[in-house]
């Protein structure tokens, strides 16, 4: 959209003049009633930033004063590279195109590869990633996200696929990675040619499980049991079970299908399906319904329904085959973060990663026994959408054919969206990552922004004025919610909510654009994404947005990954990435030494130099003086 010309008015004086407010406003009211919550900020001091406030690095675990951090914070960046604090290093796990085998070729930086070396080579833009030690080994699975077309296909005009080859390989540069490393003279490096080594692609077999597994919207001519598929697709954030599987989440899957001719002719609820999980005739660029039929849904109008699950992959056995759990639930997720329970049942927390879509939780219905058969536990159970009210309670919703008027359970987890909206959940800022507090009982989401907050409805149509955990119109800046379950239990119905932090630029703005109490120009940042816990109970804060270092977002530099305490409400930069980049995915060795980083799609010349092609990576940072991190 075209900025007005303002003059000599700032844009919000401006739009003030010829569009005055009301003295209070629903903007005013839900922000104050938001923040009044937050009895962790009361009386809390603006942190500011620096070793003045933050102290140096003087021992395990805390710096001076009372803070937990044990780094001095850094400041933002518009560089080309990966900044930590004084006393850590980082450096390079493994790349794009880098070989998992020892008989793959290095990249070539001409040709970005080709089709018959892909599988045998680190995928493109890694995400959500998790550890596993299995017979003493350390593995990583990791997720890659999307190709960048332009750098994986540079011969191609515009990254646009020429042929089937290039089709081929893009599909199989997504997808998942599941690898060994190995720390060698303190070094950490990918053991090529593990047994445990497995590429997962856009072409891997994978099974489904669960009420919708064996429905006639889930077959196709290549599978006429609903029941068998190919691939996982656009796999964002990830998960990790207490059994010790990698749960991988299938995100923006609509962009990889288009239309060679006239629609089929669908039942309606396909229709609107369609247009509510964004299925379009023209795709997203990578062309694959040209030159593979299953995207095309002129002639394989249900494939779409075979994605947007929660995809549970067993690093231990490479052999065995991925299952798509439809009990989870069909949408964009972001990331699935398991808990057990009080009783040990399996609760999922997830987020649907689109402006104005729903939180979700999913209760197994039987109880976790370890060394027990775990088939059944992330499908038979109930999956709940999120309720919020503004007096800072909130209310899981379930989602059954009696609450929603649908016709049968499978449809409703085919069309969670759909359900949701039948059921008058809470529309949310792009709900991302959830984590889980492991000391107390509270979750956290990540909302990362949205620009058409009180501005237009939803792609359901639902109501998109502010309300209590967004409570910005037209958010640019995100904020992460915060809630805890009633009695401490993850399976309870009903919670209480708060707003830990409503990330914005203070030097900017001087309303609650500028942020909460615990944001300062020495801390800023916006468009939260990726979040985790450590095992010392600190959350780890990770962006993906806008890095022009200019108007709204000045002084905010370039993507980064910060450190809260849930207890003081403190925030400290810790990382910058390189420019261009999404800091995203974080997981730690075994020893806790060493913290694994995602940089993803990052401008050249990250990390090779000038002149190559920029790669996303995993990087590895450590302290100096080889203590814990995290």
């Amino acid at each position: 959209m075209t900025k007005p010309d303002c003059g000599d008015l700032s844009a919000d004086a401006w739009d003030e003049m010829n569009d005055p407010r009301p003295a209070e406003s629903d903007f005013d009211r839900v922000v104050d009633a938001a923040l009044s919550r937050r009895g962790f900020l009361s009386g809390l001091v603006a942190f500011g930033s620096g070793a003045s406030v933050m102290g140096g690095l003087p021992g395990r675990g805390r710096a001076q004063g009372s803070s937990r951090f044990a780094f001095t914070p850094i400041a933002s960046a518009t560089d080309h590279t990966v900044q930590v604090p004084q006393g850590y290093t980082w450096d390079i796990l493994v790349r794009w195109g880098d070989p998992l085998f020892p008989d793959a070729p290095a990249l070539d930086q001409a040709t970005g590869g080709d089709a018959g070396s892909a599988l045998r080579v680190f995928g493109e833009a890694t995400d959500g990633m998790e550890s596993f030690v299995v017979d003493g080994r350390q593995l990583i699975a990791v997720n890659h996200e999307f190709a960048n077309r332009r750098v994986n296909l540079p011969d191609a005009s515009g990254g646009i696929p020429r042929d089937a080859a290039d089709v081929r390989k893009l599909q199989k540069l997504q997808g998942v990675t599941v690898m060994e490393i190995a720390a060698d003279s303190g070094r950490w490096q990918v053991v090529q040619g593990s047994p445990f080594t497995r590429r997962i692609t856009h072409l891997t077999p994978v099974a489904f499980s669960g009420p919708a597994a064996g429905h006639d919207l889930l077959m196709t001519r290549a599978d006429q049991t609903g029941r068998a598929g190919w691939g996982t697709f656009n796999n964002c954030g990830a998960g990790k079970t207490p059994w010790g599987t990698y749960l991988t989440c299938e995100e923006n899957f609509n962009g990889y299908f288009g239309a060679t001719g006239p629609n089929a002719d669908v039942p309606a609820i396909v229709r609107e399906g369609y247009k509510r999980y964004g299925i379009g005739a023209t795709g997203w660029g990578y062309d694959y319904h040209k030159w593979d039929a299953r995207f095309d849904i002129s002639t394989s109008p249900n494939e779409p329904h075979r994605c947007g699950w929660v995809v549970e992959v067993d690093p231990s056995d490479p052999g065995s085959t991925p299952v798509k759990h439809t009990g989870l639930g069909r949408f964009k997720h972001e990331n699935a973060e398991v808990v057990l329970a009080s009783d040990g049942r399996v609760v999922v927390y997830m987020g649907d990663d689109e402006r104005g879509e729903f939180l979700y939780r999913f209760v197994s219905d039987r109880i976790y026994m370890p060394g027990q058969p775990t088939e059944g536990l992330l499908d038979e159970g109930t999956l709940f959408v999120a309720t919020f009210s503004e007096d800072g309670t909130g209310h899981w919703l379930p989602l059954t054919p009696e609450s929603t008027g649908m016709a049968n359970l499978a449809e409703v987890l085919m069309f969670a969206r759909m359900a949701g909206s039948a059921v008058g959940a809470t529309t949310m800022d792009r709900p991302e990552w959830v984590a889980v507090n492991p000391h107390k009982p509270e979750a956290y989401c990540c909302l990362t922004n949205n620009k058409h907050r009180g501005r237009k409805a939803n792609a359901g149509g639902d109501d998109m004025t502010v309300n209590g955990p967004n409570p910005r119109e037209t958010n640019k800046y995100g904020q992460i919610v915060r809630w805890r379950p009633e009695g401490g239990d993850h399976a309870a119905d009903g919670f209480e909510w708060d707003l830990y932090v409503m990330a914005g630029n203070p030097e900017v703005y001087d309303n609650n654009y500028g942020g909460s109490d615990n944001i300062t120009s020495g801390n800023m940042f916006h468009s939260p994404d990726g979040m985790a816990f450590d095992s010392t109970g600190l959350v780890w804060i990770q962006t993906d947005g806008d890095d022009s270092n200019t108007g709204e977002f000045a002084g905010m530099g370039n993507n980064q990954m910060l450190v809260g305490d849930p207890d003081t409400g403190e925030i400290a930069r810790f990382l910058t990435g390189p420019k261009g980049c999404e800091v995203t995915g974080l997981c730690w060795s075994a020893d806790r030494r060493s913290m694994f980083v995602g940089i993803q799609h990052p401008d050249a010349p990250f990390p090779d130099g000038e002149g190559l092609l920029p790669r996303s990576s995993i990087i590895v940072v450590r302290r100096l003086d080889g203590d814990t991190i995290g």
